[in-house]
Order: structure tokens, then sequence, then C-alpha cells
């Protein structure tokens, strides 16, 4: 009778299985058409601190590197200095790193879990957010990684303490999918 294999290891094949498909697939798509988009004005609504984002997969030049001392395994990896996050799998390979735009209570660097998921609810900033993944508290200020639903940038702090490492929508998305209770998560300089 064959043994069973536990269900991290399914998921982990699958998961690298659907990445190299996604891979093949960016691959065949470079070599094709590109369309052009339109350029247009940001209106009044458009976020003033927003900049532009894009998603990077790593190994490409332009993707800043895995912080040395971050640990080992699957994990995700948040850069205070470099305010990016890096997501990595079980055979210590980022799949997706993008920019977050930090709070204003930073966590201290070193090793923690997430604790808490939370699919939406209003921020301390009054804005609704979505995929809330907690890993720490800081002087009574949880810390947790989270998007806005309607896509938009924190808004100026004002002097207040707020724990929230804001991501892009698709971000938050991709960081939701990847980070169950207990995910690790290294906080480095």
């Amino acid at each position: 009778m064959a043994a069973l294999l536990p269900s991290w290891a399914w998921v982990t094949g699958l998961t690298a299985g659907a990445t190299a498909v996604v891979v093949a697939l960016a691959v065949q798509a470079s070599h094709g058409p590109h369309p052009t988009a339109a350029v247009t004005t940001p209106g009044a609504s458009a976020s003033a601190s927003a900049k532009p984002h894009a998603s990077l997969t790593p190994g490409t030049p332009e993707t800043p590197a895995l912080p040395d001392a971050s640990g080992e395994g699957r994990r995700i990896v948040y850069s205070l200095g470099e305010k990016r996050v890096w997501m990595v799998d079980a055979t210590g390979r980022a799949s997706r790193t993008f920019t977050v735009w930090p709070g204003t209570v930073n966590p201290q660097p070193g090793r923690y879990s997430i604790t808490l998921r939370t699919q939406s609810l209003k921020g301390s900033d009054g804005v609704e957010v979505e995929h809330i993944m907690y890993f720490t508290k800081v002087e009574g200020v949880s810390i947790a990684f989270s998007n806005a639903l309607d896509g938009s940038s924190p808004p100026p702090a004002n002097g207040q303490k707020r724990g929230g490492v804001r991501l892009h929508k698709e971000d938050g998305a991709a960081l939701w999918s990847f980070g169950d209770q207990g995910t690790k998560v290294a906080v480095v300089k």
C-alpha cells in the first residue's frame, strides 16, 4: 500500500506546477504584440501619495534580491528599509515581490508568524480594508498586512499611530492566498 503524502506536499507541488505554467505563459506572451495604453491625467480623487507600482518576478535583473539572513523555508519577508515584501516558497525561492506602504509604527526586525486573518473591516485610518493578516503588536498597536478595498494608498497619518502595512490590491490578494494562519513572517532592516 502506497504511503499518503501530507497535504503541504501536495500544495507545494501544485503551487510549483502552477508557477511554472504562469512563467511559461508569461514568456510566451512577452514575444507577442504589446498593447499601448492611453495616457490619462489623474482626477481630483487620485491619491497624492500613490507611486507607480509593479509586482516583480524574482530572477529578473530589476528585481531586488531576497535579503540575506531572512530565514529559511516558506515565509513572508518584510524589509523595513526597502518597504518591500517577498513571498518565499518552501524551497527558499521568492515567488513574488512588491513594494508596500508601511504604517507609522513598525515591528522590530525578527521572526513572527501570522496570528489572525480577517477578511475585511474598517482600518484605523477610516478606510475599508481587506485581506488583513496580523503578525505582531508594538506598543499596543497591531501590525498587519492589508489592502484598501478601493485599491488606494493610505491617507496621511497626521501623527496617529498606525500599524497597517498597506499593499496594492493585487498584492494583497496574492499575499492572502499565500499566508495562512501560522505562516512565518521575517522582518528585516
